[in-house]
């Protein structure tokens, strides 16, 4: 049984965890992870045992997953058809095991407390290279769900965004932790040392001198672009009497369009793609060419060799030849099922079509278009930035559609935003967002918004966007830098810390 003083302790750990999330979208409260971490570390270094710390770890996990990913409730039962309670649980479940992370680190760190352990500056050092490798770990194994990195949390405003070219949200989750271990270590130690608020404070100096670098070069001139959003109601998509409104929705907004580059979202038509006339597609393609422009269109994709193999494709029509773009990172449970022996019943259960799609080629290359090379993403693929990068430096802009109508009136669609504008920053490169019903937004190669559109709406953002060339840091190191320095981190105050065990054994 817990005593009173720790039930205490993991309450106020869980709710630390769920104010993190006001680091987030929409809120951006920025400084706030910093300062919710510093006082995590803090209830670690003062745990009384390591299952204590493992316990503070896992709560302050439950409350930033239970607050920050609650969308996924709306996405299962609104939308899926699950049952109430057991979407529910499922949520908890899913959320209880990203909660294992921060529990594994409140293990490694309570160990390390209770044996003769005596520098905080090395424990926390330990810590903070710690927490980014977990992320990384979160983000990469299994099928990956690099969601609520703390990295995000400084986009846009914050300076440190200026490590985002270098190091990538990866990098920037570094520089917040190493933020917040220095507020550990001045509350820790005392106001009086100051010299961890003036490194502190190089460090926020540091950002704002990056963000002076211009590590890309605009090539060509500006390209009028139209994103449409054609709000379709997730529960009207795949109704086969709503067809043929949706398909008059899209041309409309296509015909009023004057753009060189038109972007419908993801599977704007319901529709697997030899089913759609041909003499549609003729009609927008002729539009488009008046501009001496080019329209992608998303539709589900039957492979032609005969198979029953389905892809998640965008197409492209006008000036330009036809192309096409298949999706590679499907979304576990909603475009595949992962280890379908286990949970294949639980996706049954859903009402989800066209719930297992095939993977496209990851070495895709961008599409040629209104001059351009576009790099297209789908949906869930920004979310992985060392994927984005593979069809860099080539790629001029980036172009992600989605349909975020699954999350509801909820914080999910905002903080997929913000994904997408850090992966602006990543690469130096404009990102037009077209989504069914929100957030449709162009985003400048510096993550900033320079035009959106209300959510729930049916319109057609119409703007410019500028073509860039070059490589930023990051798009040609990936991840390694960042994992380089966390473990090269990692490695010199794990060497401090044995150099100090041996030292009290042979006093």
């Amino acid at each position: 049984m817990l005593n009173s003083a720790t039930t205490t302790k993991l309450f106020i750990a869980f709710l630390l965890g769920m104010v993190t999330v006001l680091g987030f979208a929409p809120f951006n409260f920025f400084l706030l992870p910093t300062i919710t971490l510093a006082l995590l570390f803090q209830f670690w270094y003062r745990s009384a045992t390591t299952k204590q710390a493992v316990l503070l770890g896992f709560s302050f996990g439950m409350g930033l997953f239970l607050a920050g990913i609650s969308w996924i409730y709306v996405s299962m039962h609104e939308f899926g058809g699950l049952p109430m309670p057991l979407a529910g649980i499922a949520v908890i479940l899913l959320c209880a095991y990203l909660a294992l992370y921060s529990a594994a680190l409140g293990w490694v760190m309570g160990k390390l407390r209770h044996s003769q352990f005596g520098s905080p500056f090395a424990w926390v050092v330990i810590a903070s290279a710690l927490w980014v490798l977990f992320e990384w770990l979160r983000g990469s194994q299994v099928t990956g769900f690099p969601w609520l990195v703390m990295g995000y949390t400084q986009v846009p405003v914050s300076p440190l965004v200026g490590f985002a070219p270098l190091m990538g949200v990866y990098g920037v989750s570094l520089v917040v932790l190493v933020c917040a271990a220095l507020l550990f270590l001045w509350l820790e130690k005392g106001l009086k040392h100051w010299r961890y608020g003036m490194l502190f404070g190089l460090i926020w100096l540091s950002g704002f001198a990056l963000q002076q670098i211009q590590w890309v070069k605009p090539i060509g001139d500006p390209v009028s672009v139209s994103l449409l959003q054609g709000n379709i109601a997730q529960d009207m998509k795949w109704r086969e009497d709503y067809v043929v409104d949706t398909m008059k929705i899209y041309a409309d907004l296509v015909m009023e369009s004057k753009a060189r580059l038109v972007v419908t979202p993801e599977v704007s038509l319901p529709l697997f793609s030899h089913y759609v006339p041909r003499d549609y597609l003729d009609h927008l393609a002729e539009h488009v060419r008046k501009y001496d422009g080019d329209v992608l269109i998303g539709m589900a994709e039957l492979d032609s060799n005969g198979t029953d193999d389905y892809y998640n494709t965008m197409f492209s029509f006008g000036t330009s030849p036809e192309q096409l773009y298949r999706k590679h990172h499907l979304v576990p449970f909603g475009e595949f099922i992962p280890f379908e022996p286990i949970f294949g019943w639980f996706i049954r259960m859903m009402d989800i079509p066209l719930g297992n799609f095939a993977r496209g080629s990851i070495n895709q290359q961008p599409l040629g278009l209104a001059g351009q090379k576009v790099a297209i993403n789908i949906c869930y693929e920004d979310v992985f930035g060392e994927e984005i990068i593979v069809q860099l430096p080539q790629a001029t802009m980036l172009v992600n559609v989605s349909n975020d109508a699954w999350f509801g009136r909820s914080i999910g669609p905002q903080q997929h935003l913000q994904i997408a504008q850090m992966r602006s920053l990543e690469t130096g490169r404009y990102m037009l967002r077209a989504t069914n019903t929100g957030v449709t937004a162009i985003i400048n190669e510096r993550g900033e918004i320079n035009q959106k559109i209300d959510i729930y709406t049916t319109a057609a953002l119409h703007g410019m966007a500028q073509g860039f060339t070059g490589a930023t840091p990051y798009v040609r190191t990936g991840n390694y830098l960042v994992l380089g320095l966390a473990s090269l981190l990692l490695c010199v105050a794990l060497i401090s810390v044995v150099r100090a065990v041996r030292a009290t054994r042979y006093r």
